[in-house]
């Protein structure tokens, strides 16, 4: 399958997986053709992965939960910097944000 890419964000992508696989050449001294891992050191190597997705994907959410408000069907806009728009210490963000709108 030797297709020609124009699409500009799969050539980004493409070009991301190109440096980590370089990156971890580096760090690692292998490549993922290595043959010295279990199956279930693999999985668990991919259960590591998301696990710390999920708390990077966690972190964002609370991001946007604290800077931004649910207004426009189209999804979230920039909270005004006003004192309605500041979740007092202890409370619910999301509470919080929601009584603005």
């Amino acid at each position: 399958m030797n297709q020609e890419v124009t699409d500009k964000v799969v050539l980004a992508v493409m070009a991301k997986y190109a440096e980590r696989s370089a990156t971890g050449l580096k760090k690692y001294g292998t490549t993922l053709d290595r043959e010295d891992l279990t199956l279930d050191q693999w999985i668990n190597h991919l259960l590591e992965e998301l696990m710390d997705a999920t708390l990077y994907l966690s972190r964002i959410k609370k991001e946007i939960e604290l800077h931004y408000v649910k207004g426009y069907s189209d999804g979230y806009r920039e909270a005004r910097n006003t004192e309605q728009n500041t979740p007092k210490s202890g409370t619910n963000c999301e509470d919080e944000l929601n009584k603005s709108e």
